[in-house]
């Protein structure tokens, strides 16, 4: 009896911590399950605990006092998370509406409900947003497509540019809107096809995914995957992004004929591409959704290989590019290429001469959010990346705008850099 006791005790102890590491970090994209329900949960569940040490006399003791206020911990560390949030939230939404719009210009944020995002299409906080799996989970195409038209047609009467919508849907294992769309085979389905047969196939699939996104009203699919497949068939490390199951080839010229083709077919429905994940995820062991990672492979080596396709299916089509957290050691060691100066600037603009829109992969991914966020966005604005994707945890949209809004008041945001995006930005919607 006096074992299970003590073993009962140690475990409030653990279970206790646990609560209390949870409610402390609770607004973490990492938490993001317990965000509504589970929040009420852990609270209730913690003055369950509570009560039960004060009526069987637990506090009588100075160790059952220490124990019950460990279990007290969760709900005001819970209660003062909430308030860090909302105070956030608030002090953003009072940004001053040109400021608001100037930086807003440069998010890409993603959604849990119609009523958390309509006042950041509305006031011009974000450039668009990013409609995923949860958007239309349990809900016909037609309730995403008149919510879609509502936020555009409040981008209108608020006369903004229209609202980027944009959507994961690669085929293969990252189809997130199928359902309700078709799901269609990975690209990579198509690689041991003769090169005519590769061609048509591939154009025809990006024609079907172009007709029913823009059918939603989606205008912008990220897509496709250029990174080269890996020669290990498995990574252990990998536990998000399934390179090796999503990447067309290992051989640059299938890569680029192939993306080139579906890239085709997408924009011949009106809607554009977004080739990923410069510099290339094939060489990397880590996963960038939690990891650091670096490419260790000279810059001369890159070019010849991993980056062929992202050079000659840039050169080639109307494709945005999305840069992902993967450090070039060559250009930038240890500074993930997405806030990279060295990567964005100097290589994609100047030597490659890219004058289209440059994004980053989502900011929320641990390879990111695990450091110095503000300063990533920072570096991002002045490397000339157009557009900073908040993807996952769309909440954390307003922590990334607040780096961006109070760098803008110390003056740390390069004003010639911004000037520029916001000409490319300007000349895409033109275009669109």
């Amino acid at each position: 009896m006096q074992a299970s006791k003590c073993i009962g005790t140690i475990l409030l102890w653990i279970v206790g911590l646990v609560f209390v590491f949870a409610s402390i970090n609770i607004n973490d994209p990492y938490l993001v399950p317990l965000r509504g329900t589970g929040n009420l949960l852990l609270v209730a569940a913690s003055f369950a605990v509570v009560l039960m040490l004060v009526r069987g006399a637990a506090w009588r003791t100075r160790a059952g006092k220490l124990l019950v206020i460990l279990w007290c911990v969760p709900p005001l560390a819970t209660l003062a998370a909430h308030g860090v949030f909302e105070v956030r939230k608030h002090r953003v939404l009072q940004t001053e509406p040109v400021l608001a719009q100037s930086l807003g210009q440069h998010f890409i944020v993603g959604y849990r409900s119609f009523d958390e995002v309509a006042p950041l299409v509305e006031k011009g906080f974000v450039a668009g947003i990013y409609v995923t799996r949860r958007n239309v989970a349990g809900r016909t195409a037609d309730v995403l497509k008149a919510e879609i038209a509502t936020l555009q047609a409040r981008r209108r009467a608020a006369r903004l540019p229209p609202l980027m919508v944009a959507t994961d849907q690669e085929g293969g294992i990252v189809s997130h809107l199928a359902p309700p769309l078709t799901r269609l085979p990975a690209l990579a389905s198509l690689a041991e096809l003769a090169p005519d047969e590769q061609k048509a196939k591939a154009e025809e699939f990006g024609r079907i995914h172009g007709r029913e996104l823009a059918s939603l009203g989606i205008n912008l699919n990220f897509a496709p995957v250029l990174d080269l497949r890996p020669e290990a068939k498995h990574n252990r490390l990998d536990f998000n992004t399934l390179i090796n199951q999503r990447a067309i080839s290992d051989d640059p010229a299938k890569v680029s004929a192939i993306a080139g083709a579906y890239i085709h077919g997408l924009e011949s429905a009106g809607v554009n591409a977004t080739v990923k994940h410069f510099p290339g995820l094939g060489r990397v062991r880590a996963d960038t959704h939690h990891f650091n990672a670096d490419l260790n492979a000279p810059a001369g080596e890159l070019g010849a290989t991993d980056w062929r396709p992202f050079r000659a299916v840039l050169s080639s089509t109307g494709a945005r590019l999305m840069v992902g957290h993967v450090a070039v050691n060559a250009l930038d060691p240890g500074r993930p290429a997405s806030h990279s100066k060295a990567v964005v600037d100097g290589l994609i603009r100047k030597r490659w001469n890219y004058q289209g829109i440059v994004m980053t992969d989502d900011l929320v991914m641990g390879a990111i959010y695990q450091h110095d966020v503000c300063t990533a966005v920072v570096e991002a604005l002045n490397a000339g990346v157009d557009l900073l994707l908040v993807a996952y945890d769309g909440l954390q949209f307003y922590r990334l705008f607040a780096c961006a809004a109070d760098a803008a008041a110390r003056g740390g945001l390069d004003a010639a850099m911004l000037h520029d995006s916001e000409t490319r930005l300007r000349r895409a919607t033109l275009v669109d």
